[in-house]
């Protein structure tokens, strides 16, 4: 054992060599507590399928025994039966708590992303969440995780795209729709930009590695970029390098709404 495995927490081991998820920790922390507590906020999120979440953060639980080994972090929330479930063989807080204790807990910056992708993971609406956050009064956060919805969009298919679109929103712009879908003359749709606004015709689109590593992906970016200027649309292409230099992006895609109308 001590040659092959390593220990998570105590009599928890996992292989030598084995990169643990969030999902992975949430589980070794379920087991560490020999089933006696119900798994919350970062960990609930990873059971419940949310993508991106960072793989080294803590393991969250409600318990009643405040002690824990580091690596895990014991709330003492007080949950109701309804806002619990059972996942992957797991008692865990469910998608609408989870998102309450999330949205209220953690800064925006952190905390939306995630939202939005477990929104986009469980397809819980924010009038879910609020309906949570009605019965807590009191509780700390609540106007934090209302501004926070007010922001959050299961449309995200990265953290970047998030972070983008947060960039966009916090700089005045108007919000964006994300993945609009073009669609061909059989229905089908053939094309799906980011982000963008429709009525003004500019998409932004986040290149992530795979734009630039992928030479497949590199060519449909090329023809889809034309086919979309072809239709009369602007597309604004953002890198990873580039998100370094936030006042840059704002300024260019400003710039592009402008010149089409937009009254910015």
């Amino acid at each position: 054992m001590r040659n092959r495995y390593r220990a998570v927490y105590r009599d928890v081991y996992v292989p030598n060599d084995a990169k643990l998820t969030a999902a992975d920790r949430a589980r070794a922390a379920w087991l560490w507590a020999a089933g006696d507590c119900i798994l919350t906020g970062i960990s609930a999120a990873a059971v419940l399928g949310t993508k991106w979440l960072d793989d080294d953060r803590p393991a969250e639980l409600v318990r009643v025994n405040r002690h824990s080994p580091p690596g895990i972090v014991v709330r003492s929330y007080g949950l109701t039966a309804d806002e619990t479930c059972r996942r992957r063989g797991m008692h865990v807080t469910t998608p609408p708590r989870t998102a309450f204790d999330i949205g209220r807990t953690l800064p925006a910056r952190q905390g939306i992303p995630i939202l939005d992708a477990l929104v986009q993971a469980t397809g819980i609406k924010p009038s879910d969440v609020m309906a949570v956050a009605s019965t807590k009064r009191g509780v700390r956060g609540v106007r934090r995780l209302r501004d926070a919805l007010e922001l959050v969009d299961g449309g995200a298919e990265s953290p970047q795209e998030s972070r983008l679109r947060l960039l966009l929103v916090g700089a005045g712009l108007p919000k964006p729709e994300t993945q609009i879908e073009f669609f061909d003359d059989f229905g089908e749709a053939f094309i799906r930009v980011d982000m963008g606004w429709r009525q003004w015709q500019v998409a932004v689109e986040y290149d992530g590695i795979q734009h630039w590593a992928d030479p497949q992906q590199r060519a449909w970016d090329i023809e889809r970029i034309t086919l979309l200027e072809a239709m009369g649309w602007v597309v604004i292409r953002v890198s990873a390098r580039m998100m370094s230099r936030p006042l840059a992006i704002v300024e260019r895609v400003r710039a592009k709404l402008r010149a089409v109308g937009c009254p910015i």
